[in-house]
């Protein structure tokens, strides 16, 4: 139903355009170019809002459409919503303005207070985390772990590649991948942990059901929810690193001899702003995602013209974070998503730490023994309940609805804002 009002022409010229595209971004982006790239980025907002205008009338029913006439909805969120149910099947731009005003509301003024406190000499530095660490040893840590969370290696692959992903090839066969640095073992550790999180997923998905519904993900904020759940909820909480600090001292006994328990857990928790949001610590992260939302908006509704992104760009980072990128490839130009026409795309990373921390919360408190079973390194309860709670329904609910059958209440960013507070 989505696909059936695009001609065949829109298409085409989508997939030609996004593909020359992704070539030339490399190159602009390579050679600090934003002029190179500008006219490819200028040409696929403008497909963009035709593949919108196309899809509109199939994308909500008749009272949907009556509520979007009663509240007066904006040129911005009509271009909006047809390209955000992409990703994220019924999300709408007016909620998703009222769950990242409030996140915006939230992690500011926290923002500005550690990095207040980190001019004082309040907190940890990376040190630690930037000595050297086999990577040999890391390979072995890296399976080590996502075996104790339950990814199951007769039925799915960790391998190397140059940027972590997941994908299910099918029932029996889901690839993991990270990347090794000696110098930075937290980049590799953490993004094994986030693809175990997918690859839980997928391979709690209805086998018999492949091909159907109900044997594929709800959408990507679930499928993101369950990465960072086991990334940023488990994977940073002192209750894993008690078991799993002194495994990881003797692993690296010449590196972390000196280290403590207290030490390490600051370091792999340090928040620091910066220009890069894939090397975002998880406070300030959903910040970075604002920008974009934001940005994609003014774009898409042509408030603010391609000429002008740069510096926009750069006065939200100053606004929000603190810091003003040098040049584009630390500016609109780090993030391939555009390239490719992936608008919507970028919401969905917030939306899933929304739903994680809603997830997580509701699990602490149906296991009341969870803090507990991680200190002695078991997932077990925790992954039967989110196989139970999300895994095997599938496509069965749309994706609000899932979490809020599984968190018994509605979306809210409450649960992450306290988490990160904490």
């Amino acid at each position: 139903e989505r696909q059936r009002p695009l001609p065949q022409t829109l298409v085409e010229a989508l997939a030609q355009t996004t593909t020359n595209a992704q070539h030339e971004w490399v190159i602009a982006r390579r050679d600090l170019d934003y002029g190179r790239f500008r006219p490819w980025l200028d040409r696929i907002l403008e497909l963009k809002r035709q593949e919108s205008a196309c899809r509109r009338e199939c994308l909500a029913d008749e009272q949907d459409r009556s509520e979007s006439e009663r509240t007066g909805e904006d040129a911005a969120a009509a271009i909006y919503d047809p390209l955000l149910d992409d990703y994220e099947p019924g999300a709408r731009t007016s909620r998703l303005r009222v769950v990242f005003g409030e996140i915006r509301e939230g992690l500011t003024p926290l923002v500005a207070a550690i990095a207040e406190a980190r001019k004082r000499g309040v907190g940890a530095d990376a040190g630690w985390l930037r000595r050297r660490f086999s990577v040999d040893r890391q390979k072995m840590l890296a399976e080590s772990a996502a075996a104790a969370l339950g990814f199951d290696f007769d039925r799915g692959r960790l391998d190397v590649t140059e940027h972590p992903f997941c994908t299910g090839i099918g029932p029996g066969d889901v690839r993991i991948t990270t990347k090794y640095d000696e110098r930075r073992f937290d980049d590799a550790f953490f993004s094994v942990l986030h693809e175990v999180g997918h690859g839980l997923y997928e391979q709690g998905l209805p086998a018999a059901a492949w091909g159907s519904p109900l044997g594929e993900a709800a959408s990507l904020g679930v499928h993101e929810s369950q990465s960072r759940l086991w990334e940023n909820f488990v994977g940073r909480g002192r209750s894993y690193w008690s078991y799993w600090f002194p495994i990881v001292r003797r692993a690296f006994h010449e590196s972390l001899g000196d280290a403590s328990v207290d030490g390490f857990l600051a370091a792999v928790n340090r928040v620091e702003p910066s220009l890069i949001r894939i090397q975002a610590d998880e406070v300030t992260y959903n910040l970075h995602i604002l920008i974009r939302f934001e940005l994609e908006l003014a774009l898409l509704s042509t408030e603010l013209s391609t000429s002008d992104l740069p510096e926009a760009w750069a006065d939200k980072y100053a606004q929000t974070l603190g810091v003003r990128p040098s040049n584009v490839a630390e500016g609109c130009l780090q993030d391939v998503h555009w390239s490719a026409g992936l608008f919507g795309y970028f919401p969905t990373y917030s939306l899933g730490n929304v739903y994680a921390a809603q997830l997580f919360a509701k699990a602490t408190a149906d296991l009341p023994g969870l803090d507990a079973d991680l200190a002695r390194g078991d997932a077990s309860a925790l992954l039967a309940w989110l196989r139970d709670k999300i895994h095997r329904h599938g496509r069965r609910y749309p994706p609000t609805e899932l979490i809020e059958r599984a968190v018994e209440g509605p979306i809210d960013a409450r649960p992450l804002l306290a988490h990160l507070q904490r």
